[in-house]
């Protein structure tokens, strides 16, 4: 078992490939007992039935999760054609079927109409919550149920984004996608779209998330390998940095005297101020100290403060 106090001081995200048949929660309940850190969280759930990369934040990590969860998702999911089930993936039960007579040409167009920006219904077998209720829930309660959870789910309709949809394998009742999305995405909504535009119906028959922003699958590790790391003393080392996460904007360095007004919550002016709205701040050593935001004034306020003190390093 990992030392309690080293355990608890681990920071960093771990790019999981989350194995078929485990929950996102799950997943994370297994890091937790695996490393011995009991702040952890997912940036991005993945539907039991998917794999693929499922993004962990390991203590003070957690705090840029959402960060993480801006990145574009890429997929490769399986789509079975000619059927509907109620959970619109391979785990529900069938409830409807035809025949399947579209062309490759017909599935191609119907693809390009999926793409772009556009309110999208959750499932409603779905986490979507409702006066409390997860709309799953409400789901199982029989036709009734289903109705009301259906009904709620059109209420929950948000915005989302589809960058592309690429046909990259066909046959005439399967074929499979990549699908280049950003987040809140369902892709099980989108394979019961496209069966309902086919006019065969659809349900989404497999999933990997193949990629969450920077972090892809190549580099992803399973938790029988984390589990293994750990148990030989070199576990921590699989953790990337918070900073990871920070990737999209500029970094600037900040002198002790400077990092510790930053630190006290006080507005500061940087020596070379990047062009951007926000940037992330480092200490003379090379430590992430916080996320910063451009005031009007030209000066920048701690947005996000991640170092507990400024560095002791000498002014000279």
């Amino acid at each position: 078992m990992p030392d309690t106090h080293s355990a608890e001081s681990l920071c960093g995200i771990l790019n999981l490939n989350k194995a078929v048949g485990l929950s996102s929660h799950g997943a994370v309940a297994r890091v937790r007992r695996i490393t011995g850190q009991r702040k952890a969280g997912h940036a991005g759930t993945l539907d039991p039935l998917a794999t693929g990369v499922l993004l962990v934040c390991l203590g003070q990590a957690t705090r840029v999760s959402e960060y993480l969860m801006q990145g574009a998702k890429v997929y490769r999911a399986r789509v079975q054609l000619g059927m509907v089930t109620d959970t619109y993936d391979a785990e529900g039960q069938v409830i409807a079927r035809s025949e399947v007579k579209a062309t490759r040409a017909q599935v191609e167009d119907a693809l390009r109409g999926l793409q772009g920006t556009f309110l999208q219904a959750p499932p409603p077998f779905s986490a979507v919550k409702r006066d409390g209720v997860a709309l799953y829930k409400l789901a199982r309660q029989g036709s009734e149920g289903q109705r009301r959870a259906s009904d709620m789910a059109q209420r929950h309709a948000r915005t989302v984004h589809v960058e592309s949809l690429r046909l990259i394998r066909w046959q005439p009742t399967e074929l499979e996608l990549e699908v280049q999305c950003g987040k809140g995405t369902y892709v099980r909504s989108l394979a019961y779209e496209l069966g309902q535009r086919l006019g065969c119906g659809a349900y989404l028959s497999g999933l990997v998330r193949t990629a969450s922003g920077s972090f892809h699958i190549d580099q992803a590790i399973t938790l029988e390998q984390l589990e293994q790391a750990f148990i030989r003393g070199h576990g921590p080392l699989l953790l990337l940095p918070m900073d990871a996460a920070l990737q999209d904007y500029p970094a600037a360095a900040l002198d002790p005297a400077t990092a510790r007004k930053m630190i006290a919550g006080q507005r500061i002016e940087l020596a070379n101020p990047p062009d951007a709205g926000m940037c992330r701040a480092y200490g003379l050593d090379g430590r992430l100290l916080a996320l910063l935001r451009r005031e009007a004034d030209g000066r920048w306020r701690p947005h996000k403060v991640f170092a507990g003190q400024a560095d002791d390093e000498s002014d000279s």
